[in-house]
């Protein structure tokens, strides 16, 4: 018996044997089965080559075929435009040689006609020449005959033409202006009545005196002080004259100046509340009340400007124009002036297309001079324009606040527009005032004025002032030195007399032929 060990080493021999003959006889199977697919393999390949040569050839002989017949037929369209662009050629070169033809003879036919016109430009000129000097003998014989040489009859004639010329024109102008100056009244007329119509102003005219109410007569002497201190001081402080008099419970205060009066009156009104009336105390207030009063100038101002609805405006124009409130024009408060001037401008500018806002700023500030014309040395008008340069006012508004009293030639439509604005609300009934003899006054110096004119028989000052009217002696003045009588007379009136608005001079001339039967 064998041993254990030796029985498994033989078990393990065998197997391996086994396991080596299986996969022999495994590897010769698979090598068989694999030939013998190559073997299809390369059949089919060989059978899909030879159908795919036959399938290419086949594709081939097509596309030859349909080569050839692509070219033949490309071949025929090429005949066949090449037959009809040699057709085509043909006519064209048949027509060039018509148009050759046709050109050669009209350039025949107008060689003939430049010769033909040399031959008649030479007869022309020669028949010209002849002319000429038969025009020279004949103003030989004419010079001859009329004993004036050629150059004196042409200024005879030129004189005698322009002459008639002249008087045609004069008519003309004159007509034109006549119908101008009608049509333009009436447009005139319409517009400042339509601007008053829509503009309605108090009629109301300041006074150089205020009145204080007194709480009991027994204030009086209060004020008045122990020897007059307390008036004195008032008087000195404000500057202005406290008048006591019998009048029971009042006080009058008088002074050409409204800021003063204005001053006096705010301080006497806290004096007497207070009732502590010292010369210190009335110093104090009287201060406070200075301070205060620029404080309400300047609100007047902007209320002003609120109210017309004017932008931009440097705010020390706006402190100036709220002193206008405390300035007077013949009576007529001068800020309420301006701001009816500025709401008449504005309608007339309105009506006529100008710029509204503009027009109002103008109007505003046409007067605005008078807020410091008794500070400053110049007339108002031309305080008013350093004032409107300094603040860099627009040209057009400073044109017109110089030219509205007429001291510089109006050159604008808004110079225009504020000159009358202004004449209407210095004009209209109860806006200024006069005191008797200083109205008497000028109504008399202007009716002097005229008669000063040479040839003046009388004058007549109507309309209570506004308007003068002048007889002239008819053998001493023609009718055309009446115009100039007219001009010069209104010249001199607005160089030597002061007056609201404007005045109207009327010269009348008037010719009369008398005689007596018996």
């Amino acid at each position: 018996m064998l041993p254990p060990i030796v029985v498994v080493v033989l078990v393990l021999v065998v197997a391996a044997i086994v396991g080596a003959l299986c996969f022999y006889l495994g590897g010769e199977n698979r090598k068989r089965t694999a030939e013998a697919k190559l073997g299809s393999a390369e059949e089919e390949a060989k059978r899909i080559v030879n159908d795919a040569i036959k399938a290419a050839e086949q594709k081939r002989k097509e596309t030859i075929i349909e080569a050839k017949d692509e070219a033949f037929k490309l071949k025929s369209e090429a005949d066949k435009e090449i037959k009809d662009r040699r057709a085509e050629v043909t006519r064209q070169e048949r027509r060039m040689d018509q148009k050759e033809e046709a050109l050669d003879k009209r350039t025949a036919a107008l060689e003939r006609k430049e010769e033909e016109l040399k031959r008649r430009s030479e007869t022309v000129e020669a028949r010209l020449d002849e002319l000429e000097q038969l025009k020279l003998r004949q103003t030989e014989k004419l010079e001859t005959i009329a004993a004036m040489t050629k150059e004196d009859a042409r200024a005879v004639l030129l004189k005698q033409v322009d002459d008639e010329l002249t008087h045609e024109k004069a008519m003309k102008i004159s007509a034109y202006q006549a119908n101008m100056k009608d049509e333009c009244d009436q447009i005139a007329r319409d517009l400042v009545g339509q601007a008053i119509a829509r503009c309605a102003a108090d009629a109301t005219s300041e006074a150089t005196v205020s009145v204080v109410p007194l709480p009991s007569d027994e204030m009086k002497g209060r004020i008045i002080g122990r020897e007059g201190r307390n008036i004195r001081a008032l008087e000195t402080a404000t500057g202005c004259d406290l008048i006591i008099d019998d009048t029971p419970e009042a006080i009058t205060l008088s002074s050409f100046d409204q800021t003063r009066r204005e001053v006096a009156r705010m301080a006497l009104e806290r004096l007497i509340a207070d009732g502590r009336i010292h010369p210190a105390r009335i110093e104090e207030t009287v201060e406070k009340c200075r301070r205060e009063l620029e404080i309400q100038m300047k609100r007047e101002g902007e209320k002003a400007v609120m109210d017309l609805g004017i932008h931009s405006l440097h705010p020390d124009l706006v402190k100036l124009i709220g002193r206008l409130k405390y300035r007077t024009s013949f009576g007529q408060n001068v800020l309420n002036h301006s701001i009816e001037v500025a709401w008449l401008a504005g309608l007339m500018a309105g009506e006529l297309g100008i710029n509204v806002q503009m027009a109002r700023r103008a109007g505003l500030l046409h007067d605005i001079g008078k807020a410091l014309d008794h500070e400053i040395e110049g007339s108002h008008v031309q305080i008013g324009v350093d004032i409107c340069k300094k603040y860099r006012e627009n040209p057009q508004i400073i044109h017109a606040v110089e030219a509205h009293h007429g001291d510089v030639e109006p050159k604008t439509t808004l110079a225009f527009i504020i000159m009358a604005a202004d004449a209407i609300s210095a004009a209209r009934p109860g806006a200024r005032r006069e005191n008797m003899e200083s109205y008497i006054k000028r109504l008399e110096t202007l009716e002097a004025l005229c008669n000063g004119f040479e040839g003046v028989e009388s004058s007549y000052a109507v309309q209570a002032g506004r308007e003068v009217r002048i007889l002239v002696q008819p053998d001493k003045v023609s009718d055309d030195q009446v115009v100039l009588l007219a001009r010069n007379v209104a010249k001199k009136i607005e160089s030597e007399l002061d007056y609201p608005g404007q005045i109207k001079v009327s010269v009348i001339r008037e010719s009369r032929a008398t005689e007596y039967a018996k």
